[in-house]
């Protein structure tokens, strides 16, 4: 379920980082959050990279994966240097989820490239906040014009071949800015008898042939992993 930010309620940075940290403090630990130091290996951290999707003339959702249970925090702007945040919200990513969280950002201008930025915060010690990623995507135009859109499918069953520079196919979509990506699948193929690893001369991969839903769920990040994909659905907007 997907938590919905309005441009409506929108908070100062400021405001709205102490407003997240307070309500955490209060609902997990009884209290008022104290400011603390932290270590790097204390923060919560973003493990399969940023995505967003669903994009329309004013709205879109935004998703990440933290490593542990976390808040995730999202700030929206209509410029790279945030300077004004257009709003703000957070989202719990909770065991139940895989730790993963989404938002549906509305009120948003039609035809603007507009950037977010993620980060998590520590459930248990508010005041603990994971390094940020950003990401962009483009509404849709009000208006009539041009679109310019990438595509593919069957990503891989093998994995990802490291030592070529990961899936470098991306890398080549990236570089025309398109409006927005669709996938077709498949990420995974989780219905055919595959062996557990399969080596070749060039690279090493998992197989898909996995029988429940969590080594399935496994492979599926994998795919966010590499030093490519993981960069990618941060960039362009999924459809």
């Amino acid at each position: 379920m997907a938590v919905t930010m309005r441009n409506g309620a929108s908070l100062t940075r400021r405001r709205f980082l102490s407003t997240a940290g307070a309500t955490a403090a209060v609902s997990v630990l009884g209290g008022i959050a104290k400011p603390s130091l932290s270590r790097a290996s204390d923060r919560p951290i973003i493990t399969h990279g940023i995505q967003s999707g669903d994009v329309s003339v004013d709205s879109g959702i935004v998703w990440a994966r933290a490593d542990r249970a976390a808040r995730m925090l999202v700030e929206v702007a209509t410029t790279d240097g945030f300077k004004t945040i257009r709003g703000a919200v957070y989202v719990d990513a909770l065991p139940e989820t895989d730790f993963t969280a989404k938002a549906r950002i509305e009120g948003l201008p039609p035809g603007q490239d507009i950037f977010y930025r993620i980060r998590f915060q520590d459930h248990s010690s508010p005041t603990i906040l994971g390094e940020p990623q950003v990401g962009r995507f483009r509404t849709a135009p009000s208006e009539r014009r041009s679109l310019s859109f990438v595509w593919s499918g069957d990503t891989g069953a093998w994995g990802i071949d490291v030592e070529r520079g990961g899936m470098r196919t991306y890398a080549t979509m990236a570089q025309s800015r398109p409006d927005f990506f669709i996938h077709s699948g498949d990420h995974i193929y989780a219905d055919c008898p595959i062996a557990a690893e399969l080596k070749l001369p060039t690279s090493t991969g998992v197989a898909c042939g996995a029988g429940t839903l969590r080594p399935l769920a496994s492979i599926g990040r994998s795919r966010y992993e590499g030093p490519i994909l993981a960069d990618w659905p941060g960039r362009v907007a999924q459809r």
